[in-house]
Protein backbone atom coordinates (compact mmCIF):
# COMPACT_ATOMS: atom_id res chain seq x y z
CA UNK A 1 0.00 0.00 0.00
CA UNK A 2 1.49 3.50 -1.19
CA UNK A 3 1.65 5.96 1.70
CA UNK A 4 -0.18 9.55 0.35
CA UNK A 5 1.66 11.65 2.95
CA UNK A 6 4.49 11.94 5.49
CA UNK A 7 1.85 11.08 8.80
CA UNK A 8 0.96 7.66 7.31
CA UNK A 9 4.48 6.39 6.30
CA UNK A 10 5.62 7.51 10.07
CA UNK A 11 2.95 5.42 11.46
CA UNK A 12 4.13 2.25 9.79
CA UNK A 13 7.66 3.31 10.85
CA UNK A 14 7.02 3.34 13.88
CA UNK A 15 4.92 0.07 14.16
CA UNK A 16 8.29 -1.32 12.46
CA UNK A 17 10.18 0.12 15.51
CA UNK A 18 12.06 2.31 12.92
CA UNK A 19 11.09 5.38 14.47
CA UNK A 20 12.37 6.85 17.89
CA UNK A 21 10.90 9.77 19.89
CA UNK A 22 12.90 11.49 21.68
CA UNK A 23 10.95 12.51 24.49
CA UNK A 24 13.68 14.87 26.57
CA UNK A 25 14.07 18.73 26.24
CA UNK A 26 16.46 19.41 23.47
CA UNK A 27 18.31 22.52 22.18
CA UNK A 28 17.87 22.86 18.54
CA UNK A 29 21.39 23.62 18.13
CA UNK A 30 23.50 21.37 18.03
CA UNK A 31 21.26 18.45 19.47
CA UNK A 32 18.71 18.32 16.39
CA UNK A 33 21.26 18.21 13.89
CA UNK A 34 23.92 16.07 16.51
CA UNK A 35 21.20 13.45 16.85
CA UNK A 36 20.53 13.33 12.93
CA UNK A 37 24.68 13.21 12.20
CA UNK A 38 24.66 10.25 15.25
CA UNK A 39 22.37 8.17 13.28
CA UNK A 40 24.23 8.11 10.65
CA UNK A 41 27.22 6.45 12.64
CA UNK A 42 25.30 3.61 14.50
CA UNK A 43 24.35 1.10 11.50
CA UNK A 44 22.01 0.01 8.10
CA UNK A 45 19.37 -0.06 10.61
CA UNK A 46 19.20 3.35 12.21
CA UNK A 47 15.61 4.86 13.44
CA UNK A 48 13.89 8.02 12.28
CA UNK A 49 14.25 10.66 14.62
CA UNK A 50 11.04 12.54 16.11
CA UNK A 51 11.39 15.19 18.59
CA UNK A 52 8.44 17.62 20.30
CA UNK A 53 10.15 19.07 22.76
CA UNK A 54 12.37 21.90 21.70
CA UNK A 55 13.74 24.65 23.84
CA UNK A 56 12.47 27.87 22.50
CA UNK A 57 9.85 26.39 20.11
CA UNK A 58 5.81 25.99 21.32
CA UNK A 59 4.37 22.95 19.04
CA UNK A 60 7.48 22.00 17.31
CA UNK A 61 6.84 18.72 15.54
CA UNK A 62 10.21 18.06 13.79
CA UNK A 63 11.50 14.69 12.07
CA UNK A 64 14.70 14.44 10.86
CA UNK A 65 16.33 10.95 8.83
CA UNK A 66 13.37 9.12 7.91
CA UNK A 67 15.07 8.04 4.83
CA UNK A 68 18.56 7.45 6.67
CA UNK A 69 18.84 3.89 6.76
CA UNK A 70 18.31 0.36 4.55
CA UNK A 71 15.57 -0.30 6.58
CA UNK A 72 13.50 2.70 6.03
CA UNK A 73 14.77 3.03 2.57
CA UNK A 74 12.79 0.03 2.22
CA UNK A 75 9.85 0.33 4.09
CA UNK A 76 9.19 3.82 2.03
CA UNK A 77 9.25 1.59 -1.07
CA UNK A 78 6.45 -0.63 0.62
CA UNK A 79 9.36 -3.60 1.06
CA UNK A 80 9.75 -5.71 4.28
CA UNK A 81 12.51 -3.78 6.39
CA UNK A 82 14.62 -6.65 5.80
CA UNK A 83 15.29 -6.46 2.46
CA UNK A 84 19.28 -6.44 1.44
CA UNK A 85 20.62 -3.23 -0.36
CA UNK A 86 20.89 -5.35 -3.72
CA UNK A 87 17.63 -6.09 -3.79
CA UNK A 88 16.19 -2.88 -3.10
CA UNK A 89 17.74 -1.34 -6.45
CA UNK A 90 16.76 -4.71 -7.89
CA UNK A 91 13.41 -3.90 -7.65
CA UNK A 92 13.61 -0.11 -7.75
CA UNK A 93 15.02 -0.86 -11.77
CA UNK A 94 12.05 -3.24 -12.41
CA UNK A 95 9.42 -0.17 -11.03
CA UNK A 96 11.39 1.59 -13.29
CA UNK A 97 9.74 -0.27 -16.46
CA UNK A 98 6.31 0.55 -15.37
CA UNK A 99 7.72 4.35 -16.26
CA UNK A 100 4.75 6.28 -16.70
CA UNK A 101 1.97 5.58 -14.55
CA UNK A 102 -0.14 9.22 -14.94
CA UNK A 103 -0.72 11.02 -11.54
CA UNK A 104 -4.37 11.27 -10.01
CA UNK A 105 -5.63 14.70 -9.15
CA UNK A 106 -6.96 15.42 -6.13
CA UNK A 107 -9.18 18.65 -4.61
CA UNK A 108 -9.14 17.90 -0.82
CA UNK A 109 -5.43 18.84 -0.35
CA UNK A 110 -4.80 18.72 3.82
CA UNK A 111 -2.21 21.37 3.23
CA UNK A 112 -5.34 23.98 2.53
CA UNK A 113 -6.28 23.79 5.81
CA UNK A 114 -4.26 27.22 6.96
CA UNK A 115 -2.78 30.25 4.54
CA UNK A 116 -1.12 33.00 5.17
CA UNK A 117 -0.27 35.81 2.32
CA UNK A 118 1.33 39.26 1.64
CA UNK A 119 2.28 40.63 4.91
CA UNK A 120 1.50 38.08 7.30
CA UNK A 121 4.23 35.56 5.68
CA UNK A 122 6.42 34.92 8.15
CA UNK A 123 8.53 31.77 7.73
CA UNK A 124 9.92 31.82 11.48
CA UNK A 125 6.73 31.90 12.71
CA UNK A 126 5.39 28.53 10.67
CA UNK A 127 9.01 26.44 10.53
CA UNK A 128 11.16 25.88 13.46
CA UNK A 129 14.05 26.38 11.97
CA UNK A 130 17.45 25.16 13.20
CA UNK A 131 21.57 25.04 12.03
CA UNK A 132 22.28 22.06 10.30
CA UNK A 133 26.48 22.48 10.97
CA UNK A 134 28.02 25.00 12.79
CA UNK A 135 29.82 26.28 9.91
CA UNK A 136 26.25 27.20 8.31
CA UNK A 137 25.52 30.34 6.95
CA UNK A 138 21.85 30.37 8.37
CA UNK A 139 18.84 28.13 8.41
CA UNK A 140 18.07 25.97 5.60
CA UNK A 141 15.51 24.15 4.02
CA UNK A 142 17.28 20.88 2.40
CA UNK A 143 14.66 18.18 2.07
CA UNK A 144 11.66 20.31 0.19
CA UNK A 145 10.75 19.48 -3.32
CA UNK A 146 10.71 22.65 -5.50
CA UNK A 147 8.43 22.25 -8.96
CA UNK A 148 8.66 24.76 -11.76
CA UNK A 149 7.30 25.00 -15.00
CA UNK A 150 9.12 25.32 -18.40
CA UNK A 151 8.05 29.22 -19.25
CA UNK A 152 8.54 28.18 -23.39
CA UNK A 153 6.40 25.30 -22.81
CA UNK A 154 4.18 25.63 -19.96
CA UNK A 155 1.50 22.87 -20.48
CA UNK A 156 4.06 19.69 -21.15
CA UNK A 157 3.30 18.38 -18.23
CA UNK A 158 7.00 16.23 -18.49
CA UNK A 159 8.79 19.54 -18.80
CA UNK A 160 7.17 20.55 -15.64
CA UNK A 161 10.37 19.60 -12.95
CA UNK A 162 10.33 18.67 -9.27
CA UNK A 163 13.72 18.99 -8.01
CA UNK A 164 15.49 19.24 -4.44
CA UNK A 165 17.72 22.16 -3.90
CA UNK A 166 19.31 23.75 -1.29
CA UNK A 167 17.44 27.24 0.58
CA UNK A 168 18.70 29.34 2.82
CA UNK A 169 16.35 31.53 4.75
CA UNK A 170 17.03 34.97 4.18
CA UNK A 171 14.28 36.88 5.49
CA UNK A 172 10.75 35.79 6.70
CA UNK A 173 9.42 35.88 3.08
CA UNK A 174 12.78 35.06 1.10
CA UNK A 175 14.62 32.24 0.23
CA UNK A 176 17.87 31.77 -1.41
CA UNK A 177 18.01 28.82 -4.23
CA UNK A 178 20.99 27.02 -5.34
CA UNK A 179 20.03 25.75 -8.90
CA UNK A 180 22.93 23.58 -10.42
CA UNK A 181 23.40 24.63 -13.81
CA UNK A 182 23.18 21.04 -14.95
CA UNK A 183 19.24 21.30 -13.24
CA UNK A 184 15.90 21.60 -14.86
CA UNK A 185 15.53 24.32 -12.53
CA UNK A 186 18.28 26.02 -13.89
CA UNK A 187 17.34 26.07 -17.57
CA UNK A 188 13.38 27.27 -16.48
CA UNK A 189 14.87 30.12 -15.02
CA UNK A 190 17.45 30.72 -17.81
CA UNK A 191 14.56 30.84 -19.99
CA UNK A 192 12.36 33.11 -17.74
CA UNK A 193 15.65 35.41 -17.50
CA UNK A 194 15.51 36.12 -20.86
CA UNK A 195 12.31 36.89 -21.21
CA UNK A 196 12.86 39.13 -18.36
CA UNK A 197 10.09 37.34 -16.35
CA UNK A 198 9.90 36.30 -12.97
CA UNK A 199 9.72 32.75 -12.67
CA UNK A 200 7.03 30.88 -10.83
CA UNK A 201 7.83 28.41 -7.88
CA UNK A 202 5.84 26.13 -5.53
CA UNK A 203 7.97 24.69 -2.87
CA UNK A 204 6.30 21.45 -1.19
CA UNK A 205 8.01 20.44 2.63
CA UNK A 206 6.98 16.91 4.36
CA UNK A 207 6.43 15.33 1.58
CA UNK A 208 5.16 11.54 1.24
CA UNK A 209 8.47 8.90 1.15
CA UNK A 210 8.56 8.69 -2.66
CA UNK A 211 8.83 12.27 -3.22
CA UNK A 212 11.95 12.52 -2.34
CA UNK A 213 13.58 9.93 -4.11
CA UNK A 214 12.41 11.14 -7.27
CA UNK A 215 12.79 14.40 -7.03
CA UNK A 216 16.71 13.43 -6.35
CA UNK A 217 16.91 11.52 -9.56
CA UNK A 218 18.57 12.67 -12.58
CA UNK A 219 15.78 11.99 -15.08
CA UNK A 220 15.79 13.25 -18.71
CA UNK A 221 14.45 16.86 -19.20
CA UNK A 222 11.14 15.72 -20.54
CA UNK A 223 10.61 13.25 -18.24
CA UNK A 224 7.78 13.67 -15.20
CA UNK A 225 8.84 12.99 -11.57
CA UNK A 226 5.36 12.45 -10.88
CA UNK A 227 4.74 9.46 -13.35
CA UNK A 228 8.03 8.04 -11.98
CA UNK A 229 6.84 8.36 -8.57
CA UNK A 230 3.73 6.59 -9.74
CA UNK A 231 5.71 3.58 -11.19
CA UNK A 232 7.89 3.65 -8.07
CA UNK A 233 4.54 3.48 -5.70
CA UNK A 234 2.91 1.00 -8.20
CA UNK A 235 -0.26 3.78 -8.02
CA UNK A 236 -0.89 7.13 -9.26
CA UNK A 237 0.58 9.80 -7.19
CA UNK A 238 -1.44 12.04 -5.53
CA UNK A 239 -1.22 15.60 -6.68
CA UNK A 240 -3.30 18.81 -6.56
CA UNK A 241 -3.06 22.20 -7.78
CA UNK A 242 -1.56 24.64 -5.96
CA UNK A 243 -3.80 28.28 -5.96
CA UNK A 244 -1.54 30.99 -6.28
CA UNK A 245 0.27 29.46 -9.09
CA UNK A 246 -1.23 26.74 -10.87
CA UNK A 247 1.74 24.69 -10.35
CA UNK A 248 1.27 20.68 -9.85
CA UNK A 249 2.30 19.58 -5.93
CA UNK A 250 1.83 16.88 -4.04
CA UNK A 251 -1.07 15.79 -2.31
CA UNK A 252 0.24 15.09 1.04
CA UNK A 253 2.77 17.53 1.65
CA UNK A 254 2.57 19.88 4.82
CA UNK A 255 3.32 22.70 3.73
CA UNK A 256 3.55 24.63 0.38
CA UNK A 257 5.22 27.86 -0.27
CA UNK A 258 4.58 29.69 -3.35
CA UNK A 259 6.31 32.68 -4.69
CA UNK A 260 8.72 33.54 -7.64
CA UNK A 261 12.47 33.78 -8.04
CA UNK A 262 13.03 37.39 -8.89
CA UNK A 263 14.55 37.91 -12.32
CA UNK A 264 17.81 38.70 -12.53
CA UNK A 265 18.06 39.12 -8.79
CA UNK A 266 21.26 37.56 -6.36
CA UNK A 267 21.98 37.95 -2.82
CA UNK A 268 24.91 35.99 -0.87
CA UNK A 269 23.90 32.46 -0.14
CA UNK A 270 26.02 29.89 2.08
CA UNK A 271 28.25 28.60 3.25
CA UNK A 272 26.66 24.88 3.68
CA UNK A 273 27.98 22.01 4.67
CA UNK A 274 27.20 19.45 1.86
CA UNK A 275 26.81 16.05 0.92
CA UNK A 276 30.73 15.77 -0.40
CA UNK A 277 31.58 16.26 3.60
CA UNK A 278 33.02 20.12 3.40
CA UNK A 279 31.38 23.33 3.06
CA UNK A 280 30.69 25.06 0.34
CA UNK A 281 31.47 28.58 -0.31
CA UNK A 282 28.97 31.68 -0.26
CA UNK A 283 28.13 32.47 -3.80
CA UNK A 284 25.67 35.08 -5.20
CA UNK A 285 21.96 32.90 -6.16
CA UNK A 286 19.18 33.33 -7.23
CA UNK A 287 16.53 34.99 -4.34
CA UNK A 288 12.60 33.55 -4.24
CA UNK A 289 9.81 35.79 -3.27
CA UNK A 290 7.26 34.22 -0.97
CA UNK A 291 3.86 35.00 -1.94
CA UNK A 292 1.32 32.72 -0.24
CA UNK A 293 2.26 29.98 3.00
CA UNK A 294 -0.40 26.77 2.90
CA UNK A 295 -0.15 24.39 5.76
CA UNK A 296 -1.60 21.27 7.76
CA UNK A 297 -2.79 22.30 11.10
CA UNK A 298 0.27 21.13 13.30
CA UNK A 299 2.81 20.92 10.52
CA UNK A 300 5.55 18.32 10.43
CA UNK A 301 8.99 20.04 9.73
CA UNK A 302 11.00 17.32 8.01
CA UNK A 303 14.78 18.25 7.69
CA UNK A 304 17.89 16.41 6.72
CA UNK A 305 21.68 16.19 8.07
CA UNK A 306 24.39 15.90 5.66
CA UNK A 307 28.09 15.94 5.83
CA UNK A 308 30.70 13.49 6.00
CA UNK A 309 29.25 10.30 4.89
CA UNK A 310 26.98 8.48 5.45
CA UNK A 311 24.54 10.66 6.50
CA UNK A 312 20.69 10.18 5.29
CA UNK A 313 21.52 11.95 1.94
CA UNK A 314 23.42 8.44 0.71
CA UNK A 315 20.81 6.26 1.54
CA UNK A 316 18.26 8.50 0.34
CA UNK A 317 20.10 9.51 -3.23
CA UNK A 318 22.15 5.96 -3.29
CA UNK A 319 19.22 3.83 -5.54
CA UNK A 320 17.72 6.54 -7.41
CA UNK A 321 21.32 7.58 -8.94
CA UNK A 322 22.03 3.91 -9.88
CA UNK A 323 19.15 3.02 -11.76
CA UNK A 324 18.76 5.97 -13.70
CA UNK A 325 22.58 5.39 -14.50
CA UNK A 326 21.99 1.78 -15.05
CA UNK A 327 18.94 2.42 -17.93
CA UNK A 328 20.68 5.30 -19.25
CA UNK A 329 23.56 3.15 -20.17
CA UNK A 330 21.55 -0.35 -20.90
CA UNK A 331 19.66 1.73 -23.82
CA UNK A 332 23.12 1.85 -25.88
CA UNK A 333 24.92 -0.95 -24.09
CA UNK A 334 22.65 -4.03 -23.16
CA UNK A 335 25.76 -5.33 -22.01
CA UNK A 336 25.82 -3.65 -18.68
CA UNK A 337 24.76 -5.78 -16.11
CA UNK A 338 24.83 -3.52 -12.57
CA UNK A 339 25.67 0.40 -11.69
CA UNK A 340 26.60 1.22 -8.09
CA UNK A 341 26.93 5.14 -8.06
CA UNK A 342 26.08 4.91 -3.77
CA UNK A 343 29.59 6.94 -2.91
CA UNK A 344 29.15 10.70 -3.12
CA UNK A 345 25.88 11.37 -5.02
CA UNK A 346 27.37 9.38 -7.55
CA UNK A 347 30.53 11.31 -7.64
CA UNK A 348 32.61 8.17 -8.14
CA UNK A 349 30.34 5.22 -10.59
CA UNK A 350 31.42 1.23 -10.53
CA UNK A 351 30.09 -0.51 -13.44
CA UNK A 352 29.84 -3.97 -14.78
CA UNK A 353 30.28 -5.31 -18.11
CA UNK A 354 30.45 -7.32 -20.62
CA UNK A 355 32.16 -6.79 -23.68
CA UNK A 356 31.65 -6.88 -27.40
CA UNK A 357 35.40 -5.80 -28.46
CA UNK A 358 38.76 -4.63 -27.51
CA UNK A 359 37.88 -1.13 -25.57
CA UNK A 360 34.69 -1.82 -25.08
CA UNK A 361 34.50 -1.05 -21.56
CA UNK A 362 36.67 2.73 -21.86
CA UNK A 363 33.48 3.28 -24.03
CA UNK A 364 31.28 2.66 -21.34
CA UNK A 365 32.48 4.81 -18.76
CA UNK A 366 32.64 7.69 -21.59
CA UNK A 367 29.09 7.33 -22.05
CA UNK A 368 28.40 7.17 -18.23
CA UNK A 369 30.11 10.70 -18.33
CA UNK A 370 27.57 12.09 -20.56
CA UNK A 371 23.99 10.78 -18.91
CA UNK A 372 21.92 13.42 -17.46
CA UNK A 373 23.66 12.68 -13.99
CA UNK A 374 27.34 12.14 -15.53
CA UNK A 375 27.16 15.70 -16.46
CA UNK A 376 27.18 17.19 -13.50
CA UNK A 377 28.74 14.59 -11.00
CA UNK A 378 30.37 11.56 -12.43
CA UNK A 379 34.65 11.96 -11.90
CA UNK A 380 35.83 8.46 -11.59
CA UNK A 381 34.10 5.61 -13.47
CA UNK A 382 35.74 1.80 -12.40
CA UNK A 383 34.70 -0.89 -15.17
CA UNK A 384 34.71 -4.10 -14.05
CA UNK A 385 33.69 -7.16 -15.84
CA UNK A 386 30.34 -9.07 -16.12
CA UNK A 387 31.07 -11.58 -13.01
CA UNK A 388 32.67 -9.04 -10.57
CA UNK A 389 29.30 -7.57 -8.36
CA UNK A 390 30.15 -3.50 -8.27
CA UNK A 391 28.23 -3.60 -5.04
CA UNK A 392 30.77 -6.15 -3.71
CA UNK A 393 33.91 -3.73 -2.87
CA UNK A 394 36.57 -6.98 -2.16
CA UNK A 395 35.54 -8.58 -5.61
CA UNK A 396 36.13 -4.79 -6.89
CA UNK A 397 39.24 -3.86 -5.31
CA UNK A 398 40.76 -7.64 -6.91
CA UNK A 399 40.02 -6.49 -10.22
CA UNK A 400 41.61 -2.88 -10.05
CA UNK A 401 44.40 -4.70 -8.63
CA UNK A 402 45.06 -7.89 -10.69
CA UNK A 403 43.48 -6.56 -14.04
CA UNK A 404 44.51 -2.72 -14.40
CA UNK A 405 47.95 -1.84 -16.22
CA UNK A 406 47.95 1.81 -15.29
CA UNK A 407 49.90 3.26 -18.82
CA UNK A 408 46.90 2.03 -20.65
CA UNK A 409 43.98 1.37 -18.73
CA UNK A 410 43.92 4.38 -16.83
CA UNK A 411 42.39 7.47 -18.86
CA UNK A 412 41.95 11.26 -17.75
CA UNK A 413 39.92 13.68 -19.91
CA UNK A 414 40.82 17.35 -18.66
CA UNK A 415 37.86 20.34 -18.41
CA UNK A 416 35.02 18.45 -18.37
CA UNK A 417 31.80 19.54 -15.76
CA UNK A 418 31.18 19.10 -12.86
CA UNK A 419 28.99 20.48 -9.90
CA UNK A 420 30.21 23.29 -8.42
CA UNK A 421 30.17 21.48 -4.91
CA UNK A 422 32.61 19.33 -5.49
CA UNK A 423 35.39 20.51 -3.69
CA UNK A 424 38.18 18.86 -5.90
CA UNK A 425 37.08 21.36 -8.99
CA UNK A 426 39.64 23.99 -10.08
CA UNK A 427 37.95 26.38 -10.74
CA UNK A 428 35.02 25.46 -9.37
CA UNK A 429 32.56 23.51 -11.92
CA UNK A 430 35.24 22.14 -13.91
CA UNK A 431 37.58 18.95 -13.32
CA UNK A 432 39.50 16.14 -14.94
CA UNK A 433 37.72 12.62 -15.40
CA UNK A 434 39.02 9.57 -14.90
CA UNK A 435 37.93 6.23 -16.19
CA UNK A 436 39.69 3.01 -14.93
CA UNK A 437 38.92 -0.13 -17.22
CA UNK A 438 39.69 -2.84 -14.58
CA UNK A 439 38.14 -5.29 -17.13
CA UNK A 440 39.76 -8.62 -18.62
CA UNK A 441 41.20 -7.42 -22.09
CA UNK A 442 39.14 -9.38 -25.36
CA UNK A 443 40.36 -9.04 -29.19
CA UNK A 444 41.88 -7.09 -30.44
CA UNK A 445 43.40 -6.41 -27.31
CA UNK A 446 45.07 -9.08 -26.24
CA UNK A 447 47.56 -7.59 -23.18
CA UNK A 448 48.22 -9.01 -20.17
CA UNK A 449 48.31 -12.75 -18.90
CA UNK A 450 44.44 -13.77 -18.46
CA UNK A 451 44.57 -17.02 -20.11
CA UNK A 452 43.48 -19.40 -17.17
CA UNK A 453 41.17 -17.42 -14.41
CA UNK A 454 40.37 -19.31 -11.03
CA UNK A 455 36.68 -18.98 -10.58
CA UNK A 456 34.56 -19.98 -8.14
CA UNK A 457 33.94 -24.02 -8.01
CA UNK A 458 30.49 -24.54 -9.68
CA UNK A 459 29.68 -25.73 -6.23
CA UNK A 460 29.80 -22.54 -4.61
CA UNK A 461 26.57 -20.84 -4.61
CA UNK A 462 24.86 -24.10 -3.63
CA UNK A 463 27.35 -24.10 -0.39
CA UNK A 464 26.64 -20.17 0.09
CA UNK A 465 23.41 -21.05 0.54
CA UNK A 466 23.98 -23.68 2.64
CA UNK A 467 26.47 -21.96 5.42
CA UNK A 468 23.80 -19.21 5.74
CA UNK A 469 21.06 -21.62 6.45
CA UNK A 470 23.24 -23.29 9.33
CA UNK A 471 24.12 -20.40 10.33
CA UNK A 472 20.73 -18.85 10.75
CA UNK A 473 19.60 -21.81 12.51
CA UNK A 474 22.36 -21.65 15.12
Amino acid sequence: MPYDDLRSFLNTLEKEGQLLRITDEVLPEPDLAAAANAAGRIGDGAPALWFDRVKGFTDARIVMNVHGSWRNHALALGMPKETSTREQVEEFARRWDAFPVAPERREDAPWRENTVTGDDIDLFDILPLFRLNDGDGGFYLDKAAVVSRDPDDPDHFGKQNLGTYRMEVIGRDRLALQPVPVHDIAQHLRTAEEQGRDLPVAITLGNDPVVPLVAGMPLRYDQSEYEMAGALRGAPMPIATAPHTGLDVPWGAEVVIEGVVESRVRQIEGPFGEFTGHYSGGRRMPVIRIERISYRTDPIFESLYLGMPWTECDYLVGPNTCVPLLKQLRAEFPEVRAVNAMYTHGLLVIISTAKRYGGFAKAVGMRAMTTPHGLGYVTQVIVVDEDVDPFDLPQVMWAQSAKVNPKEDVVIIPNLSVVELAPAAQPAGVTSKMIIDATTPVAPDVRGNFGTPAKDLPETAEWTTRLRSLLARR
